[in-house]
């Protein structure tokens, strides 16, 4: 069986080092869960390039983007009529009791 020989691509860009600290890891891991087929490398590189998006987001885009993820949720409200989460409590207590 020949082996795989990997070689570095040469570059001329800076490449930089980041050390997965625990609250690294943690990120990495909730994008790993995203992107369960891409490996940490390529989802760090996401996870930067998304954070640099959002940062670069205006306070108007960002409130934009906060009253349409409310208007759904409002939306939602309408599947669930007064009462609904008390009488589904109240149908755990009463399997609970013997």
């Amino acid at each position: 069986m020949p082996s795989v020989v990997h070689y570095a691509m040469p570059t001329v860009r800076p490449r930089y080092q980041i050390t997965e600290t625990d609250d690294i890891a943690l990120a990495v891991d909730i994008g790993c869960r995203t992107w369960p087929h891409e490996s940490r490398s390529d989802v760090m590189r996401r996870l930067i390039l998304i954070g640099a998006q959002r940062i670069s987001e205006s306070p108007l885009e960002r409130a934009l983007e906060i009253e349409t993820a409310l208007a759904q949720l409002s939306e939602l409200a309408d599947d669930y009529p007064p009462g609904y989460l008390a009488d589904l409590r109240g149908e755990w207590r009463d399997r609970a009791t013997p």
